[in-house]
């Protein structure tokens, strides 16, 4: 190749990329409204985005890979959560995770009821972006950093078509993120209680005094638990606040019936 024609190659492939690289900046802020939902941008959004820097949260936590990582990606934290638990956590973080115990511990910021609703506005907008997949790899609030716990590692796919290895690995896929809030082992509680023993545990409930539900077997109980948690609140001084569980509603929307049988077949197995 002459120098003419290398100088030739060099101009033309610089213009070439330079081209290519403003078309896809042009088709990102074209794109940029719709995958933030920009229009969903209220007041208490902003006022909840002020909270979160002006507590430092980003000196702990990931939004979107961006942050430290000391602790868990906060990006879809709302959906996997939902707004009564992270009420509830917010007020006293201590009443759900202490250092002894969990190796972990998230301090009190002391944020006003007002503060808390702000900041709960920001990270459902958050949650509500179309992120593309990243990070790839996030840190998940989960039962893995819980000493004793048996989830953790990749979400595993089904061996088979049959329904319990169906449900085992949709347990342990986001969504629906069930391992999120639960621990299959005995005695591990998370935020829900352990799910260890749950068929036998929901048998029981059915048939106690206090249990306001229509189910009337262990399966329509789990059912029950997954479509309508207010249906019958789970005892426990942390699994609701205000007589609101703290099991996100909405599966009956991202699962699908098959699903959903699935789920229902492997944890009927955990006796």
């Amino acid at each position: 190749m002459t120098k003419r024609q290398t100088r030739i190659f060099f101009l033309g492939s610089t213009a070439l990329f330079s081209l290519i690289f403003l078309a896809l900046t042009v088709d990102t802020h074209q794109r940029i409204r719709t995958l933030t939902h920009s229009g969903e941008i209220t007041p208490a959004v902003i006022a909840g985005k002020h909270v979160w820097h002006r507590k430092n949260c980003i000196n702990c936590h990931t939004l979107l890979g961006e942050g430290a990582y000391y602790a868990p990606d906060l990006t879809k934290i709302a959906e996997q959560r939902g707004a009564p638990y992270l009420r509830s956590f917010l007020t006293d973080p201590s009443k759900f995770y202490n250092e002894t115990r969990d190796r972990r511990l998230m301090p009190n910021l002391h944020l006003t009821p007002g503060e808390i609703d702000e900041v709960i506005a920001f990270l459902s907008w958050v949650g509500k972006i179309d992120n593309q997949g990243w990070p790839p790899r996030p840190i998940l609030v989960s039962g893995a950093a819980i000493p004793g716990s048996d989830v953790g590692g990749a979400a595993p796919q089904a061996a088979s078509d049959d329904p319990v290895a169906v449900g085992q690995a949709l347990f342990r896929q986001t969504p629906p993120g069930c391992f999120a809030c639960h621990s299959t082992a005995a005695g591990v509680n998370v935020v829900g209680p352990s799910l260890s023993g749950i068929a036998a545990t929901a048998a029981a409930r059915v048939t106690a005094a206090d249990y306001t539900g229509k189910a009337t077997d262990a399966a329509g109980y789990i059912r029950e638990s997954i479509l309508l948690p207010n249906a019958s609140l789970a005892p426990g001084a942390n699994y609701s606040a205000n007589g609101v569980s703290l099991m996100p509603p909405g599966f009956e929307q991202s699962l699908q019936p098959a699903q959903l049988d699935a789920l229902v077949a492997y944890l009927m197995t955990l006796k």
